[in-house]
């Protein structure tokens, strides 16, 4: 659940980092891609203000092709969950 910045209503003296909204994300992003991990993090910022996320995948888990498949559906789920645009990807080299 995350815990607005209002949490002192609800009775609570200090909010905890897991309910953040940063963190709750953060959590969701590894619990889609849980195949494989995390390799590394890019915010793209475009000319119009607009963040783009590139998530880079480990390179290990390139060759299975049930990853490589999963790629789209794996951006479509994170806009879904939490309106943020991310790229898939594994690294080049």
């Amino acid at each position: 659940t995350i815990l607005d910045k209002n949490f002192r209503r609800k009775g609570l003296k200090i909010r905890p980092r897991s309910r953040t909204l940063t963190a709750v994300h953060e959590a969701v992003l590894e619990d889609i891609v849980s195949p494989t991990e995390i390799f590394g993090k890019r915010t793209r910022i475009g000319a119009d203000g607009s963040k783009l996320l590139k998530v880079i995948l480990d390179p290990k888990d390139k060759d299975k092709e049930v990853v490589e498949a999963k790629l789209a559906t794996f951006s479509a789920v994170y806009k879904k969950l939490t309106n943020k645009e991310a790229v898939f990807m594994f690294p080049d080299a």
